[in-house]
């Protein structure tokens, strides 16, 4: 994995400390294994924050952190990447989920309208909650276990290739 890029992009543990709205949740905040960047917590975070990406829960960020800390994944990717599902991707990827979860329960896909609306809410979605919600689950796992795989896969692959470069350098500078 660019390893390099996101060294840049987070911030440092001098910087968060600097940051007072952090201070109320405590020390463990601080925790450098919440902030490292090594396979594991890379990967771990793609499985966390793409599962709660698929969950249409209010709250996705904090359930997303309190796993992170949890499972001693990167809190910052594990956060960030619940933003997947956002107002552009949200219809389709919540239609999708619709869709599978219809299938997999044999039930007829039925023709919602969505409108942002309490009336909706307690209309409409009382009738396609089910599949709704398993098709999220469904999506939630295979998109979690997609993730936290093809990080892993890559950065084995990246640290073979940068391995296999630097036993070619050194063979070159011995001859």
């Amino acid at each position: 994995m660019p390893k390099k890029l996101f060294r840049r992009l987070a911030l440092s543990p001098e910087k968060l400390r600097e940051i007072r709205s952090l201070r109320p949740l405590g020390d463990w905040i601080y925790e450098p294994n919440l902030w490292h960047i090594n396979r594991a917590s890379t990967a771990n975070a793609f499985a966390i924050g793409l599962f709660c990406a698929m969950v249409p829960a209010p709250g996705q960020m904090f359930v997303a952190a309190f796993f992170a800390v949890r499972l001693r994944a990167n809190l910052p990717l594990s956060v960030s990447l619940i933003f997947v599902t956002n107002p552009l991707t949200m219809p389709v990827i919540y239609f999708a989920a619709y869709k599978l979860g219809a299938l997999l329960l044999g039930t007829e896909v039925r023709d919602v309208e969505f409108a942002v609306s309490w009336s909706w809410l307690s209309g409409s979605l009382g009738h396609i909650w089910e599949p709704f919600l398993l098709g999220c689950l469904v999506m939630g796992v295979v998109a979690s276990g997609l993730g936290w795989f093809f990080v892993n896969q890559l950065w084995r692959w990246r640290v073979a290739r940068d391995w296999r470069k630097r036993q070619r350098r050194r063979i070159r500078l011995r001859k």
